[in-house]
């Protein structure tokens, strides 16, 4: 049996909380969720600007997923978690243009999309990611 391996990197912005910013075992990669996070100097970026936190957010997922030994390619399944349905228009053209450049399969992720409150005000977007590699 596979072991279960926490994922780091510093080209992602450190959990805030009791968790690790992904975990892979065997070739199941699941990343936990990430937010418009400089990763250099933790700040939040972009305020008011879903668009530029989700493309910010996406590259923290996709830094993970590479520290995991996996390519953005590799990601099946993306959960986007909106503050509000008011950004899901902004959200999503700056998500398909991310995913369609780092995905040259030309095969998309699955996605869910849900409305929430989330843990920071600065927040209008959370991404996780669950990826499989060969």
């Amino acid at each position: 049996m596979t072991a279960k391996t926490a994922v780091s990197t510093p080209q992602a912005p450190a959990p805030a909380h009791t968790f690790h910013q992904g975990v892979r075992r065997g070739p199941f990669v699941q990343v936990s969720g990430q937010g418009p996070v400089d990763p250099a100097s933790g700040e939040y970026l972009y305020p008011g600007d879903v668009a530029a936190q989700t493309t910010r957010t996406l590259e923290n997922v996709r830094a993970i997923v590479e520290a995991a030994g996996a390519s953005f390619d590799d990601v099946v399944m993306l959960r986007v978690y909106l503050t509000t349905r008011e950004d899901f228009a902004a959200m999503n053209e700056a998500y398909g243009e991310f995913v369609q450049q780092h995905c040259p399969s030309g095969v998309l992720p699955s996605r869910t999309t849900v409305m929430v409150e989330l843990p920071r005000a600065e927040m209008l977007v959370e991404i996780d990611a669950f990826a499989i590699t060969d």
